[in-house]
């Protein structure tokens, strides 16, 4: 708690002087400029001209006191001349959080419809703030303020984040840090993903287990699933419950939500390894594959331990028994203690990826789907979210869940996140509930932000470029259907997220992107104007030490066919201006490994091609490893030179015209038919999905 709130200023964007153009993320609703500044110094003060807002105040003053090393004085009384007056005014706009700012001669005035559009001010004031270092400052340093006015208010009601904490634990000082970032980019809801197959990380009194057990797992995969086998170390951690409690005072004082979720009735490996009479077959023993189980976990089976914690990822049939009332009577418990931990309206039970497997096979299941008048399995699951939904609905609580949720057939007052593509958004917004968009593409931030890939991710690609690029409320839907759209929401899987500072690296520079698509109105939104202002955030993170991806700068390499379809070209792009681009050929780039600078080919020497920017592709005529990087001369600053390894294959078909009679999945649609002769054959799985072409049925 005794943590400085670095608010919005860690991390956003400085103003450009002179060009009369703000840097700043999210881009507010209105702007108008106007010519000189305003210095804030240690003589200025903070007038309350509305009641309540004490608080917001004394968080101005957290970041005062951090960056320049005073507190300004707080003040009821009024006062026209450097000052920064805070208050409220009526506006009309439907979602909370609406504020207007202004900077004169005199001084600031931010007034905002309730606590929130103040909260929200603020920010904004404070990334306008021209801050030329980081470090305390002497009291006489002044923060400058350009004069301008600002009407700005929130797109939508809904602007998650999520965080997995079950598959890797992270401590309550990076939680607090988390939530910093969501407050620094207006974001107003945190979803925490508090359970998994992998680790229970909530504390609850009536069932001790579920963290003495369940919050320990024997091992954990080596590598990318499914993986080379187990690290044999054991791995975990858990959340008291005044842990909690301090996470949502914390949040709620910056104006987030924060949304617990507790899986069911799959993904509950963790819990039923806690107490096994939670399964439908308590004595069967856990099955994990055999290249992942670590030795430790061997040994506790053949010693009659039936039930473990899951050591890999993936999807398992041991599942919430939903035949009997004693499961649903667990569940409850959890929920009355959960429910007394978190404010927030709603509650997240997951719902996804339940297999149907044990139901089929149980007795009390079966019971069940028969007692019950259910058709099937897929009606039993919708039977278990009701029970759950109404149970919640008796605690004040609205129910969150995955689209899976609409399996069987809905909850009543359910809302849905969508997250397999936004069908299932549609289909709940069509029936008159409420969604929350988060589809795997582009949102899930646990997928790599580069082609390039530098580190191991669960797979796909969602490059800030399309984060910025998604729309919430799809164009299936109505104006009024779209209503039912609350929001949106990055989800943080942490299969491959061990530390903090990785899940920093797959967070940024995307969540700002987010920010501006949730925050900003849609017809502001400009790709081109947001980035301008990327290597303004990429400064400020740069001197905060926030861990972050580059993949902006990357270099972006494309197999294309030549004019004739005789043979394939690379073609090679960088976004940096008058960069100096260099190819090793197979014979020269031969064993793999670091080339000397004396034995590069740069692009002049190579008749096909001339420096940056292209004038045609480079031809590929011998096959081999081809690597291309940027020049040691081109300036990065500290960045690492982006650089690209790619092996080709060559054969009479290689880059010859292709058709195709059936079209590819929708999952697996590669780079189209020419993905088939492109001369690139697949070494790194599915994480480099766009050399995979899937067919669904008949080929």
């Amino acid at each position: 708690m005794k943590n400085i709130l670095l608010i919005a200023l860690l991390f956003n964007c400085l103003i450009v002087v002179g060009q009369n153009e703000l840097n700043i993320v999210p881009m507010p609703a209105e702007v108008k400029m106007a010519k000189g500044s305003f210095p804030i110094n240690s003589n200025t003060v903070i007038v309350l001209e509305g009641s309540g807002l004490e608080r917001s105040a004394s968080l101005l003053n957290d970041y005062l006191q951090q960056v320049a090393g005073y507190r300004l004085e707080t003040t009821k009384k009024n006062s026209a001349a450097n000052s920064i007056r805070l208050n409220y005014e009526r506006m009309d706009n439907d979602i909370a959080g609406a504020y207007n700012l202004s900077v004169n001669n005199s001084g600031v005035y931010i007034a905002g419809d309730n606590e929130t559009g103040v909260f929200y001010g603020i920010q904004t004031l404070l990334q306008l703030a021209e801050i030329s270092t980081y470090k305390p400052l002497k009291r006489s340093n002044t923060l400058t303020v350009p004069q301008l006015t600002i009407s700005d208010h929130p797109r939508f009601q809904y602007r998650g984040m999520h965080l997995d904490v079950g598959r890797h634990f992270f401590p309550v000082s990076f939680i607090k840090k988390y939530i910093d970032y969501l407050a620094a980019y207006k974001y107003n809801v945190f979803h925490w993903h508090l359970t998994e197959d992998q680790g229970w990380r909530i504390e609850i009194k009536k069932y001790p287990e579920l963290t003495k057990v369940g919050a320990w797992r024997n091992g954990t995969i080596i590598g990318r699933y499914p993986g080379k086998g187990s690290d044999n170390k054991p791995y975990g951690g858990f959340y008291t419950q005044e842990e909690i409690k301090e996470v949502v005072q914390y949040a709620r004082e910056r104006y987030i939500d924060v949304i617990p979720e507790i899986e069911m009735p799959g993904h509950s490996s963790a819990a039923i390894a806690a107490y096994p009479w939670l399964s439908c077959f308590p004595a069967k023993p856990t099955e994990i594959p055999a290249n992942m189980i670590s030795q430790k976990s061997i040994d506790q089976q053949k010693n009659g331990r039936i039930k473990l914690v899951q050591e890999t990822w993936g999807v398992f049939d041991d599942v919430f028994c939903a035949g009997k009332d004693s499961t649903f009577k667990f569940l409850e418990d959890v929920i009355d203690e959960v429910t007394k931990l978190f404010p927030s309206k709603y509650f997240h039970i997951g719902g996804d990826e339940s297999p149907k497997t044990h139901w089929k096979k149980c007795p009390a299941c079966q019971l069940r789907i028969k007692n019950e008048k259910l058709k099937d399995e897929h009606e039993l699951q919708s039977y278990f979210v009701q029970r759950i939904e109404k149970y919640l609905n008796s605690k004040g609580k609205i129910l969150i869940g995955w689209d899976e949720i609409l399996e069987g057939g809905l909850a009543p007052n359910a809302v849905v996140m969508s997250w397999r593509g936004e069908a299932g958004g549609i289909e709940a917004a069509k029936q008159k509930h409420q969604v929350v968009m988060t589809p795997g593409n582009p949102v899930y931030f646990d997928h790599t932000q580069s082609k390039n890939e530098d580190s191991v991710t669960i797979g796909g690609y969602n490059p800030i470029e399309n984060v910025y690029a998604y729309e919430p409320i799809p164009k299936e839907l109505s104006t009024e259907e779209g209503k039912y759209v609350l929001g949106a929401q990055a989800n943080m899987w942490a299969e491959y997220q061990e530390y903090p500072s990785k899940v920093e690296y797959m967070m940024f520079p995307r969540m700002t992107a987010l920010s501006e698509v949730l925050w900003s109105p849609k017809e502001k939104r400009d790709w081109k104007d947001f980035e301008r202002r990327l290597p303004s955030v990429f400064e400020r993170l740069d001197k905060e030490k926030i861990n972050y991806s580059r993949a902006y700068y990357d270099l972006k390499a494309t197999v294309i066919p030549t004019e004739n379809y005789d043979g394939i070209r690379w073609k090679i792009e960088s976004k940096l201006k008058n960069a100096r681009i260099l190819v090793f050929l197979p014979g020269i780039f031969w064993p793999r490994g670091n080339i000397s600078k004396e034995d590069s080919l740069e692009l002049t020497n190579v008749k096909q091609t001339t420096l940056f920017p292209y004038k045609e592709p480079f031809l590929i005529s011998t096959q081999g490893y081809y690597k291309t990087r940027l020049d040691d001369s081109t300036n990065m600053k500290d960045f690492p030179l982006s650089e690209i390894e790619q092996k080709f294959s060559l054969n009479k078909a290689t880059g010859k015209k292709i058709t195709l009679t059936t079209p590819p999945s929708k999952t697996y649609p590669g780079d189209g038919a020419f993905t088939l002769v492109n001369g690139v054959q697949n070494e790194k799985g599915l994480a480099r999905s766009s050399e995979f072409l899937g067919f669904w049925g008949q080929i």
